[in-house]
C-alpha cells in the first residue's frame, strides 16, 4: 500500500462527499455540512489549517537526538505514538455510505491497535453508531475510547455503563457536540451542562473521563474543578459553529493554564507530523487526528487506518530529529520560531 494509491481509492469511495483534496483545508467544501466540510462560510474549518501553518520551527542538527522515542503513556497504558484516531460517525450522510457505520469504526478501532495507539468511537442521533463503536472495542479487549454526546445525565450514565461492560480504556464526552442540529433532527436532543452535571456525571464514573471541545481558557479551569482527567482542545473541526479561531492560536494560553493538572489533547487539522510537532510545542500532550484517517478507511480499511497514522508517526519522529528533540518530554516553545 502506498499513499497515492490510498487516496486514489478513497476518492472513488468518497464520490460526492469528499474530494480527498491534495491538501485538505477546507476551501473546496465550505458548508458542506453534513459531509466534511465546515460549518457555514467554513471559516472555522480553515482556521484549524491556517493557525497551524502559521506557526513555524526552528531548525535544529548540533545535538544527540539521532534516534527520538515518540511513545508516551496514557492513563498508565504506554502507546507507541502520542497520536490518536478522533471520534468519528455519520458514514452514511457524511461520506456517502460505501462503508457501514459499523465496519468504518471497526477498521479505526482496530487499525489504531495495530499501529500501537488507540481510537475513539463516537455517538449520534442513530444508536447504531455508539452500538458499533462498542463493539468494535469490545473485540479489540477495551483498546478504545468512548466518546458520548451532551445527551440528558442519565442518558450519559447509561451509556458510559456500556462502554465499561465492553472494557473501554476511557469515556468522555464531546461537548462541542451541544449544537449539532443532526441530533435534534433524529429526535436526539443535546445541549451544554453546567458545572453542577458535570461534577455529578464524573462521579458516578470509574474511568478516566475526558472533555472534548474545550476552546477557553476559564473552561479548562472548569474542567479540571469538575474531575476530568482530560480535556481535547478542538471546535468540533470547524462543524458547529462558525467564526472561531483556531485550535493553535487558543491552546498555548489553555496550556498555561491547566497542563499538568490534567491531560490536553489538541484535534483540528492535523495533517502531518510537523502538525503533531506543533501542537505538542504549543502545549498538547497528544494529539487526535480525524479527516486523514477517514480517507485511510476508505483507501484502505484498517490498514489504511494503520497506514496514516504509522505515516504520520514516521514524519513526527523525523521532524524531532531535525529539531533536537529526544522524547517527547523535550518538545517545548523553544522548537517555536
Amino acid at each position: 500500500m502506498n499513499l497515492e494509491e490510498l487516496r486514489s481509492v478513497a476518492k472513488e469511495n468518497l464520490k460526492g462527499f469528499c474530494r480527498v483534496c491534495s491538501f485538505c483545508d477546507g476551501k473546496a467544501c465550505r458548508g458542506e455540512v453534513p459531509g466534511m466540510g465546515g460549518v457555514g462560510t467554513g471559516s472555522s474549518f480553515i482556521a484549524n489549517i491556517d493557525a497551524l501553518s502559521n506557526i513555524k520551527l526552528n531548525l535544529r542538527t548540533i545535538h544527540n537526538a539521532k534516534d527520538p522515542d515518540i511513545c508516551i503513556e496514557l492513563f498508565g497504558k504506554k502507546l507507541s505514538m502520542p497520536i490518536l484516531a478522533a471520534p468519528i460517525t455519520g458514514t452514511s450522510y457524511n461520506m456517502g455510505g460505501k462503508i457501514s457505520e459499523e465496519d468504518f469504526i471497526q477498521m479505526v478501532i482496530s487499525g489504531s491497535k495495530e499501529a500501537g495507539t488507540i481510537g475513539m468511537c463516537g455517538d449520534g442521533g442513530n444508536p447504531v453508531f455508539y452500538d458499533s463503536g462498542l463493539k468494535a472495542i469490545e473485540k479489540e479487549n477495551g483498546n478504545g475510547i468512548a466518546i458520548i454526546k451532551p445527551r440528558e445525565n442519565y442518558e450519559i450514565l447509561e451509556r458510559v455503563k456500556r462502554a465499561e461492560d465492553v472494557g473501554a480504556f476511557a469515556v468522555g464526552i464531546d461537548i462541542d457536540g451541544a449544537g449539532l442540529v443532526t441530533m435534534s433532527l433524529m429526535g436526539q436532543p443535546v445541549g451544554p451542562k453546567t458545572k453542577e452535571e458535570l461534577k455529578d456525571i464524573i462521579s458516578k464514573i470509574k474511568l478516566p473521563f475526558i472533555l472534548k471541545g474545550i476552546m477557553t481558557e476559564d473552561e479548562a479551569e472548569m474542567a479540571v474543578e469538575v474531575g476530568a482527567k482530560a480535556i481535547v482542545v478542538s471546535n468540533h473541526g470547524g462543524r458547529i459553529l462558525d467564526h472561531t479561531p483556531g485550535v493553535a492560536e487558543v491552546l498555548p494560553k489553555i496550556a498555561k493554564k491547566v497542563k499538568g493538572k490534567l491531560i490536553i489533547f489538541a484535534d483540528g487539522g492535523v495533517r502531518s507530523g510537523v502538525d503533531v510537532l506543533k501542537y505538542l510545542a504549543l502545549g498538547a500532550d497528544a494529539v487526535l487526528v480525524g479527516r486523514p484517517i477517514i480517507i485511510g478507511a476508505f483507501g484502505g480499511g484498517k490498514e489504511g487506518v494503520k497506514f496514516i497514522l504509522e505515516k504520520i508517526a514516521k514524519e513526527l519522529k523525523q521532524a524531532m530529529i531535525l529539531t533536537g528533540c529526544k522524547d517527547i518530554k523535550s518538545i517545548n516553545e523553544k522548537i517555536l520560531f
